[in-house]
């Protein structure tokens, strides 16, 4: 890509160790990961019991409060399917073990689900009666077949994004919504903990997305971001991580004071720790 040049190095801090460059593109505004792994071994810095999204594990404190939040959370997400469509067909992209498509089943939509993770899926496919497939089945449905398409924290996981984004606007039907939630490198907590900050979750996130990057990349499949909404919690979640990574434990005190300041200063600034955007295939 043009118009480059490095916004930060970083590490992972979950499974290799490895060192990563974000290289800034300046005409989107998104961060990149360099380098890319390969699609071969992109799937080996998932396998960690660390990464509890594909996990119903509760084995300390911090996922304990992890699956609390999360249950609150998936009632609002379920609100917030309800209210921009009457029709209730969904596709989750990168559903992980499948409780916001049991929520939205047990609440009369019709589901399916895509998740490339095998452990995750089965538990999915548990939940959902078998609505749960690996990511060929994205090329199988037919064109126009969902109300709501979701992805919640999934884009910045996705590879060639030039590919996935038309593809997502050719699934929804034509005044569909598609809602995605991704980290923002623009908030205060990322600013504060810099390399450190848990949400860059170097190589799993390949990009890195503000509100001008996502505004420009669905544009050009004239798609409209009608809504931008924040997610308060991620704030938590994440300082706290990032008290992990800075300094080798977290500090509860510390991670929740920086999480009620990154959400305090968002009053303002508009700029939360994650955002969800509400994307209108209103245009052919």
């Amino acid at each position: 890509m043009s118009k480059q040049k490095l916004y930060i190095t970083t590490t992972d801090y979950t499974v290799s160790g490895e060192k990563f460059d974000l290289i800034e593109n300046t005409e989107f505004g998104f961060l990149e990961t360099y380098p890319q792994p390969s699609s071969e071994k992109l799937p080996d810095y998932y396998k960690s019991e660390d990464y509890i999204s594909h996990t119903n594990s509760k084995r300390n404190l911090f996922e304990n409060i992890y699956h609390l939040v999360r249950r609150f959370s998936l009632n609002k997400k379920l609100k917030l399917i309800n209210s921009f469509s009457s029709e209730k067909k969904l596709l989750d992209i990168g559903c992980g073990t499948g409780d916001f498509l049991q929520i939205a089943k047990n609440n009369n939509w019709d589901v399916f689900g895509v998740e490339p993770n095998e452990q995750a899926r089965s538990i999915a496919n548990a939940k959902t009666g078998h609505s749960v497939f690996n990511v060929d089945k994205l090329l199988e449905f037919n064109p126009s077949s969902f109300d709501v398409i979701t992805l919640w924290h999934v884009l910045e996981h996705l590879p060639n994004l030039e590919e996935q984004i038309p593809l997502f606007k050719k699934l929804l039907k034509p005044n569909g919504t598609l809602i995605i939630a991704v980290p923002n490198y623009k908030s205060y907590d990322a600013k504060f903990y810099k390399a450190y900050w848990a949400a860059y979750d170097v190589p799993r996130h390949l990009w890195h997305f503000n509100k001008q990057s996502i505004s420009k990349l669905f544009s050009n499949v004239s798609m409209d971001v009608v809504k931008v909404k924040p997610m308060c919690f991620d704030a938590f979640y994440v300082s706290l991580l990032s008290e992990k990574y800075k300094f080798g434990k977290m500090n509860f005190f510390r991670g929740f004071w920086i999480g009620f300041l990154s959400n305090l200063k968002s009053i303002k600034t508009k700029e939360t720790s994650s955002l969800i955007y509400i994307v209108k295939n209103t245009k052919k």
